[in-house]
């Protein structure tokens, strides 16, 4: 999802997630240019739906700004396959995007850039010199670089030297998907969502907190299923065709660490995104660039710097 109007932060960080989302048609038409590939972008907006009375007082106590409220014919004429609801907060532009695809763009583009060399290993330890960074993997093996990003997601906390990444916890998320596609818009509901992708519905997530154990639990699948089928009661007679896990990388705030060590300033850090971190991926990029580059920054940094936990 790419729903900053519903997942609002504060101050500062929740201009940093509208201007996440806003860049992504053309950080998409950018990859599409330079290798061929489409990612497809659900613009059409997130429907935050109500199923009982109780849903909908709370829905409409406190809008979302830029967002409104769709009663039930309208949310019906919008999606047919959700009449047992009883209404919905639209935020129009809001959506999704096929992270799947777009991380198979990413490494397409990798793959045919003269200005990057991959090295596949797992990185153990940073230690910062006055003039580079000296990286260490698992194997021993060691490179230098004038400046080392920490972009390892939920391991992050794994690499020694990497003191600031400590903050990052690893939570677990179960997802499901389905034959079926029966609403066009992404879907929040009380317990869960649906985002649609091409001919299938993906579901998700448990939020779990359970270390590096990876996996599906018929208890965490149970209770994704349910979350989706309250949303969209047409789901129940799908198949389901996959169900998976993935880690979210969070903090004690679920905000991201985005920064130079104060202290070792090569060592930049852009880790610890939580449950936005394809939202914030494209810009945090861009933000790590600057920052590196020491150009003018056009966001404030304070609320992700290193250290503040």
């Amino acid at each position: 999802m790419l729903a900053p109007s519903i997942e609002r932060a504060s101050g500062a960080a929740n201009e940093l997630a509208l201007a996440a989302r806003d860049r992504f048609p053309s950080y998409l038409e950018w990859l599409r240019e330079r290798t061929g590939m489409d990612v497809p972008l659900n613009r059409l907006g997130i429907l935050q739906v109500a199923i009982t009375p109780a849903g909908v007082r709370g829905l409409r106590k406190n809008p979302n700004p830029g967002s409104h409220w769709l009663d039930r014919a309208e949310l019906v004429a919008e999606e047919p396959a959700l009449s047992h609801a009883l209404g919905a907060v639209y935020s129009p532009h809001d959506g999704c995007v096929d992270n799947v695809r777009l991380l198979e763009a990413l490494d397409a583009l990798l793959a045919r850039s003269p200005l990057v060399r991959r090295a596949r290993a797992r990185v153990v330890g940073v230690a910062a010199e006055p003039e580079s960074v000296t990286v260490t993997d698992a194997t021993g093996a060691q490179r230098q670089a004038g400046h080392v990003v920490i972009a390892a997601g939920a391991w992050s906390s794994r690499i020694a030297g990497a003191r600031y990444a400590e903050a990052v916890e690893p939570v677990r998320g179960q997802l499901i998907s389905y034959d079926a596609a029966p609403c066009r818009h992404t879907l929040y509901g009380p317990r869960g969502y649906l985002v649609p992708r091409g001919s299938l519905t993906v579901a998700g997530s448990t939020t779990e907190r359970v270390g590096f154990d990876h996996g599906t639990t018929p208890e965490g699948i149970d209770k994704v299923r349910s979350a989706a089928e309250e949303i969209c009661p047409t789901l129940s007679s799908a198949r389901m065709s996959r169900a998976w896990s993935g880690f979210r990388p969070v903090t004690p705030d679920l905000l991201p660490i985005i920064g130079p060590d104060p202290e070792a300033p090569r060592i930049v850090y852009a880790t610890g995104h939580s449950r936005n971190g394809i939202l914030l991926a494209p810009l945090t990029g861009d933000l790590v660039a600057d920052l590196i580059f020491e150009a003018v920054l056009n966001f404030d940094l304070t609320q992700y710097r290193p250290g503040r936990h």
